[in-house]
């Protein structure tokens, strides 16, 4: 989801089955306290989140994405945050609009990574969240859940020279490449669309169809002559939700190599109550049970505070932005996955489902790793 902060201009002025079970998953040989909040966990899944290149594929450093935060410096409380996050690669992404808008999104966070340099890492390559992990910092991947600021297919050369790794297709609503997901009609991927995917494919960005409706999502992957992400979304299996994935667009997708990260929004999760850590790990089974472990990941679909601790205006201001299709609930953010430390919570329900270390290795990063490495090649 992530606020549209552009064309809506919201803020302006104000991320073959289940895995192998263990005989004990949940042996406990003691428990560590994470700084962020002060909750203990069990060692296995502090050493699991420590290890592990734990990629989150829309996890924006902010949800408040005004200029304001261009010249963000962080405070010592806010750096102890991100560290103790366990998130190796934060992939901040947007909807932003047109060219000029992106033009200065790119800018403007290049410059707050820059200065806060000793905590954060612009990435240019996998290796370079390989590097980021090493030294103690967090790597930030540039993207848009947009693809408006293409002109023309000579601007993906330009904008991946800028920095951008990830584009989606479209966000909701139609535009020249192809069909959102609460459009009345889908019309698949346009001419201009297949030229942009060509171009995605030849610099070396990875396309992401987490916002498209069905029809374009299954073009997208049967066009690109690399695989393609699903960067945060969740399975329209489980719940009857426009947002969400068919079978048959997840199935399609791992058949290419590509990867679906799990959301962690409420409303996309499940239509009932409760809706919890558990719930997120449905979603997750449900994929590894269609295509297995090697195609899902984490697509947390909110910084590390969560929609719910926005101020009332700005929460009432975002749920005013979409269709009646997205079915709000009081709630946005997930029990037990609205707080920094999140993931060792998704950690510690992973272990508690059976997954092996391996397979918890693959969904927290391994598994886009992997997808990165082959998109992000020239």
């Amino acid at each position: 989801m992530v606020l549209d902060t552009g064309r809506r201009r919201l803020l302006k002025g104000l991320g073959a089955g289940v895995g192998a079970a263990v005989a004990a998953p949940m042996l406990n040989l003691g428990s560590v306290a994470v700084a962020a909040t002060g909750k203990a966990y069990p060692t296995r899944v502090v050493d699991l989140v420590k290890r592990s290149l734990v990629i989150d594929m829309l996890a924006p450093l902010t949800l408040v994405l005004d200029a304001e935060h261009f010249a963000w410096r962080l405070t010592p409380e806010e750096v102890a945050r991100f560290k103790s996050s366990g998130v190796t690669a934060f992939h901040h992404s947007a909807g932003i609009g047109g060219y000029d808008d992106v033009l200065a999104f790119m800018a403007g966070w290049a410059g707050f990574v820059g200065r806060n340099s000793d905590l954060f890492l612009m990435v240019d390559r996998v290796g370079d969240i390989e590097h980021a992990k090493a030294s103690g910092k967090l790597a930030v991947i540039m993207g848009q859940q947009d693809a408006d600021h293409f002109r023309t297919p000579a601007d993906v050369k330009l904008f991946h020279q800028m920095g951008q790794r990830v584009s989606q297709l479209t966000y909701n609503a139609q535009n020249l490449l192809g069909s959102g997901s609460t459009e009345r009609i889908d019309g698949g991927v346009s001419d201009y669309g297949v030229a942009i995917i060509e171009e995605m494919n030849k610099v070396g960005m990875t396309v992401d169809v987490s916002h498209s409706g069905d029809r374009t999502t299954l073009d997208a992957i049967e066009l690109s002559k690399k695989p393609i992400a699903i960067t945060h979304s969740n399975c329209r299996a489980l719940n009857d939700h426009p947002r969400l994935k068919t079978d048959e667009a997840i199935k399609a997708l791992a058949k290419k190599g590509g990867v679906m990260g799990i959301s962690g929004v409420r409303m996309f999760l499940s239509k009932q109550e409760p809706t919890t850590v558990e719930t997120i790990v449905d979603h997750i089974d449900h994929v590894v049970k269609l295509t297995g472990v090697e195609h899902v990941g984490i697509g947390s679909d909110s910084d590390l505070l969560g929609y719910d601790k926005l101020p009332p205006a700005m929460n009432k201001a975002l749920r005013a932005n979409y269709k009646a299709s997205y079915a709000f609930r009081e709630k946005i953010d997930t029990d037990g996955y609205d707080t920094p430390t999140r993931l060792f919570d998704l950690t510690e329900a992973l272990v508690r489902r059976g997954y092996s270390d391996a397979h918890i290795g693959l969904i927290l990063g391994g598994n886009f790793k992997r997808l990165l490495t082959e998109t992000w090649a020239a």
